[in-house]
């Protein structure tokens, strides 16, 4: 019923950023897919993750683990990636047609604006800390009940 539910608000309330997902979805159609606390997941060869509805593209490969791979195994890196992407497509139910332009945009300027990039290189700065991302972790961690990225320095 959580499933039915969640996955027609998705197509309804959330239908701008389902729709994409759903585009985005069927070009990585020969990818692996899976779903995870209802949501649809695609595992794709790119170095970076993005939600669209109840769509959720995750790499098991993330650019930064190099950077804390001293800290964390790359599956554990992937599964809080994962519960951080699953906190967007709440995002996504509790802000439906305004999610692209209040969590899409924002948060897509802030990870690959030079400005944005060098802000949080320059002053330690976490991407997380993001207004976007920050709402993102704690929405997925409450969901899931498992760790989100946190404060991870990930440039």
């Amino acid at each position: 019923m959580k499933t039915l539910v969640y996955r027609f608000l998705q197509c309804t309330w959330g239908i701008l950023q389902t729709t994409l997902g759903l585009f985005v979805f069927l070009l990585h159609i020969k990818d692996e897919h899976f779903s995870f606390h209802s949501a649809i997941i695609t595992k794709w060869k790119g170095k970076s993750s993005v939600s669209l509805g109840m769509f959720v593209f995750v790499t098991d490969d993330p650019y930064f683990y190099d950077k804390l791979k001293d800290e964390y195994s790359k599956e554990e890196l992937s599964h809080r990636l994962l519960v951080h992407e699953y906190g967007h497509t709440i995002q996504s139910l509790i802000l439906g047609p305004l999610y692209l332009i209040v969590m899409g945009i924002p948060s897509t300027l802030w990870g690959f604006l030079p400005s944005c990039y060098n802000k949080r290189k320059n002053e330690q700065v976490s991407y997380f800390s993001f207004f976007t991302e920050s709402w993102a972790n704690t929405l997925g961690e409450k969901a899931t009940g498992s760790k989100s990225m946190e404060n991870l320095m990930i440039d």
